[in-house]
């Protein structure tokens, strides 16, 4: 994704859970994969955690000046880096790519469960839309299969 994307700054990776899902203990105990929760921890130099914010949805985050808030308490010095480079906007592709429609419909059918799971008298609804995602992703692996041979 770094080199794909252009990006300047470095992503993290657990996938043996190792660095920081088992130590700060984030592990998801509902999910049989056990991924990593979301979750916002601020550690300062000496390698202590000072603050943390766990959400039980990945569309739920705390606010940027919660997360600043916490890190302003342990002192660090800000870091200096140049701005984003303005560039020339160009126009996006106008259509989804159809090969990204079933993992379009699994983020909103996961995003519907977790809008469920936090507001007890949407969950009925949630769980309908859900269902609904669940079969425009399996007409699109049919279709999908069709269209490849």
């Amino acid at each position: 994704m770094i080199a794909q994307d252009g990006l300047n700054f470095p992503f993290l990776s657990d996938s043996d859970r190792s660095l920081v899902i088992t130590p700060y203990g984030v592990a998801n105990p509902t999910d049989r994969r056990e991924i990593a929760i979301p979750a916002t921890i601020v550690i300062d130099p000496a390698g202590r955690e000072v603050g943390r914010i766990e959400s039980i949805a990945f569309a739920e985050r705390p606010h940027e000046d919660v997360t600043l808030e916490m890190v302003r308490s342990i002192g660090a010095p800000p870091v200096d880096q140049p701005d984003p480079a303005p560039g020339v906007p160009e126009p996006g592709r106008a259509l989804m790519p159809f090969d990204a429609l079933r993992v379009y419909f699994r983020g909103a059918k996961f995003a519907a469960l977790a809008m469920g799971g936090r507001f007890p008298e949407a969950e009925e609804d949630a769980r309908a839309y859900a269902a609904t995602m669940d079969r425009y992703s399996e007409a699109v692996k049919v279709m999908y299969k069709q269209l490849t041979g």
